[in-house]
């Protein structure tokens, strides 16, 4: 039996595990990284940390097992990470030698944080991540966290969500489109959805 729930701050070690091993377009990014809370440390915690209330996951009988991060408002949290997530990071960062080719970009990305396309804030303003294990897939888990996120961001207000997608994760694309998102464009390899709600 799989429940969904809100994010608790015990769960943290949970997000930073699965964002890894689902990090790869949905393979184990593990072999790639030297420094594995890196990955998570952009797609997963900061929202955690930041804005737990926006956060769910999945846990079945062997302990958390999925989420589904994001925020509401993606200019106000980005705000919130220059002031309250990146600069530790980036201090915490600034030295490290043995970075991977994968850990260099990650670290690149927390130094110089990617800036979503301005027009697709402005239509769709909320956005998310959502990883599952492989032992969930399959099973609806994912359509689930998706529907109850939406609810929730609709009950708030929320016009509209966007998200950006790996464009070689075929298996991610054809989720986030079963889901109601549709490609709005592709900036190098990442493919961008949207969704009114």
């Amino acid at each position: 039996m799989v429940e969904l729930r809100p994010y608790r701050s015990d769960d943290l070690e949970a997000l930073y595990h699965i964002c890894l091993v689902t990090g790869d377009s949905g393979r184990d990014a593990s072999p790639l990284h030297n420094h594995p809370k890196l990955i998570g440390h952009l797609y997963a915690a900061p929202y955690a940390v930041i804005e737990p209330d926006q956060v769910l996951v999945a846990e079945d009988d062997l302990g958390v097992a999925g989420y589904i991060v994001g925020t509401y408002d993606t200019d106000r949290f980005a705000q919130k990470l220059e002031d309250q997530w990146w600069p530790a990071l980036r201090a915490q960062y600034a030295a490290v030698e043995d970075l991977t080719e994968a850990d260099s970009r990650r670290v690149a990305a927390i130094i110089k944080p990617h800036r979503t396309p301005a027009e697709l804030v402005a239509r769709f303003p909320a956005h998310i991540h959502m990883n599952l294990l492989p032992r969930l897939r399959g099973q609806k888990v994912g359509t689930r966290l998706l529907q109850r996120w939406v609810e929730e961001a609709r009950a708030a207000g929320v016009p509209g969500i966007h998200l950006g997608a790996n464009s070689g994760n075929s298996g991610g694309i054809a989720f986030w489109k079963s889901g109601g998102f549709i490609e709005q464009q592709v900036v190098g390899t990442t493919a961008w959805f949207g969704m009114d709600i």
